[in-house]
């Protein structure tokens, strides 16, 4: 009985398998555990020899078990299974540490006691700590496997239910994130328990029936003392109120009452202990495994250490001409150096070790050979890229180009992946190779639509040239063939250039729908410049200036500066008028159609003639513009400019227009 400081412990059975009945009963009473009830936790270990098991419940519950002195070898430490009651853990917590696996002191054949443990562990505890290596995890012949193996099948066989907590503890934890780690442990956990045989009673029943699984990392105690410690830490506080609903052991099952434990235990051990069936499976697998493991995690850490920085600063400078083989090289040397001291252990054992470290090993290099395919992919596109454009410079036609470069690189490409590719690996190219053709793609689309749009702005910039002085030339002149003469030019133009335009496109290999887009754009453009030019020419101050020129051309005396009396005063008037009109009838709309309109004949009626009646109940026809007659007008203007605008707008007249009009009425009228 050791009961220095606050913790408490004892040798529960010793390393013959003797249960240590007195023992357990002075235990009881120092740590006063009848006085429970049931408002206790019983927590074990179990694991690999040499595994750091007394080390974390000594950090994890304040026990003071046995640890192992690291500069003396791995030895065993822990014989049989001691008990100790954990510090300042409520409620009343006692810890069980058993008795390392694959222990080699034991010798070869004799399994049982690791296997009577721990059964044991299994039968009596709420949670059980299971702590395994890192690496173990997803190992088909895992330290821990074999054992799990076994006491599940009499596990089902020998007890009920009772809902032990599985806590697996993943030491010397990788940068591999937990959560990456914990679904392939849950699953190796489940394929034991589906493959075990199970009793007739127990052939449906699920392993949550019997088990919680649970789940945690830390990491290594010899590399990273302080991070260890913290995570420990943080773990501890999970075993705090541990059997409370929502705890680790919160739904545990038929709990012994605390007076009744040592009784319970001592039975239970009896019962294991008389079972012959936990003679198997053999020691020698056993040993093996832990053997084979060792050695291939020390060549594993030897890799680790001394040639993937090496190979990373290697390949991070650019691609390495035979990369492949080179890896291959020292990939073999270090499955040799295993292969020598691993020979004299079981074939199946060594030879799935092999295979793990391999493919471990592989995976260390794995990152390289993806640098190398990123290295070997950009410089393939730079060279593809100056290939491209060089071809394109030299008058090759557009999708010519784009597909005899592109075949030739994504070529070249491939030769490159099959100097790095790693056989024993096998590792496909085929993504590096698809998002090679994906970069290619996308130069080339971007290449296409600069050079499409390059080449639409050019066709575009010739259409304003020959379309926008031409018109500006017809708008000017305002006579009855304006917009005839308009029209044909832009069908000239439009044809023209539609025409250069299609043959341009041929060579960039569109599709019949795009290229109708692009062209019926190059036509809409054409109108766009014929209208543009129409509605600047209609402004108020253009159309007002082309009007007041043509009236004043029109309305000038025939011998210079003087009137004559042959000259007809009005005549020659109504003549200006109504060629100023013809020049506000052409700007009104735009005319893309033959089709007639009465917008000269309105402005006339509305402007020039107008119908009024005289005192005398005679018809007079008089001119809405002469300013003798506004007074008696005056009245109508409102409803003139009504009508005017309400016209205008009724025949899709520019706004720029119907302001012109509306001014020219309205200063007519006042």
């Amino acid at each position: 009985m050791d009961n220095s400081g606050e913790c408490c412990s004892t040798q529960l059975i010793d390393g013959d398998g003797v249960f240590n009945v007195d023992g357990l009963e002075s235990f009881i009473n120092e740590v006063k555990l009848r006085e429970c009830g049931l408002s206790y936790a019983i927590v074990s270990i179990m694991g690999p020899q040499s595994s750091g098991k007394s080390t974390l419940l000594n950090h994890l519950f304040r026990t003071n078990f046995r640890e192992m002195d690291a500069f003396k070898g791995r030895s065993q430490t822990t014989k049989g299974i001691w008990l100790a009651k954990g510090a300042d853990i409520e409620p009343c917590t006692l810890v069980m540490d058993l008795e390392g696996t694959d222990g080699r002191e034991r010798g070869e054949d004799d399994t049982a006691f690791e296997k009577q443990s721990a059964l044991f562990a299994l039968a009596v505890s709420d949670i059980v700590l299971i702590n395994m290596w890192c690496h173990d995890i997803g190992r088909e012949q895992a330290a821990n496997k074999p054992l799990l193996k076994t006491v599940f099948q009499v596990m089902m066989r020998l007890f009920s239910p009772r809902k032990t907590t599985l806590l697996f503890v993943i030491r010397d934890k990788t940068r591999t994130p937990l959560e990456n780690l914990e679904p392939v442990l849950r699953e190796d956990v489940q394929k034991i328990w589906d493959n075990v045989p199970k009793p007739q009673a127990h052939k449906e029943t699920p392993i949550s029936e019997f088990f919680n699984v649970e789940v945690t990392a830390l990491s290594s105690y010899e590399e990273k003392e302080e991070q260890f410690k913290e995570q420990v830490a943080i773990l501890r506080q999970r075993f705090f109120h541990s059997i409370a609903p929502g705890g680790l052991a919160g739904d545990r099952r038929g709990v012994v009452p605390a007076s009744a434990f040592a009784f319970s235990a001592q039975q239970m051990w009896k019962v294991i202990k008389e079972n012959k069936d936990l003679d198997l499976p053999a020691h020698k697998v056993m040993v093996a495994t832990v053997r084979c493991e060792e050695i291939a995690h020390e060549k594993y850490s030897s890799f680790t250490e001394n040639e993937v920085e090496r190979i990373e600063e290697a390949v991070h400078l650019g691609p390495i001409p035979g990369f492949g083989k080179k890896v291959i090289s020292i990939l073999d040397a270090y499955l040799s150096g295993y292969d020598s001291e691993a020979v004299y252990f079981d074939e199946s054992v060594r030879s799935s070790k092999r295979k793990q470290l391999e493919e471990k090993l592989l995976q260390l290099v794995k990152p390289a050979f993806q640098s190398v395919l990123e290295h070997i992919g950009c410089e393939t596109l730079d060279k593809f890229k100056e290939a491209f454009d060089k071809a394109l410079n030299g008058g090759k036609g557009f999708s010519v180009a784009a597909h005899d470069c592109a075949q030739f690189y994504v070529a070249l490409f491939d030769k490159g992946c099959a100097d790095a590719v790693i056989e024993q690996a096998k590792w496909d190219t085929s993504r590096a190779q698809e998002k090679l053709r994906r970069d290619i793609d996308a130069h080339v689309a971007s290449v296409r639509a600069a050079k499409l749009s390059e080449l639409t702005k050019a066709y575009e910039e010739k259409l304003n040239v020959a379309l926008s002085g031409q018109v500006e030339t017809h708008l000017e002149k305002a006579d009855n063939e304006t917009w005839s003469d308009i029209r044909e030019l832009l069908s000239r133009e439009t044809r023209w250039a539609v025409i250069g335009f299609s043959g341009a496109l041929s060579g960039f290999d569109l599709d019949e729908q795009r290229k109708e887009n692009m062209l019926s754009a190059i036509k809409d453009h054409a109108r766009g410049v014929v209208e543009a030019k129409a509605r600047e020419k209609a402004g108020r101050v253009l159309v007002l200036a082309l009007m007041k020129a043509r009236f004043t051309t029109l309305f000038r005396p025939h011998a210079g500066f003087l009137w004559t009396v042959s000259d007809n005063i009005e005549r020659i008037n109504n003549d200006a008028r109504s060629a100023s009109l013809k020049v506000l009838s052409v700007m009104a709309a735009v005319r893309f159609d033959d089709e007639r309109d009465n917008i000269e004949k309105t402005l006339s009626d509305a402007l020039l003639d107008s119908i009024s009646t005289a005192t005398d109940g005679s018809i007079t026809t008089v001119d809405p513009l002469a300013s003798n007659t506004w007074e008696g007008e005056l009245s109508r203007r409102g409803d003139l400019r009504n009508r005017m605008t309400a016209w205008l707008i009724g025949i899709d007249v520019a706004d720029e227009v119907v302001d012109v009009v509306e001014d020219a009425v309205e200063d007519a009228l006042t």
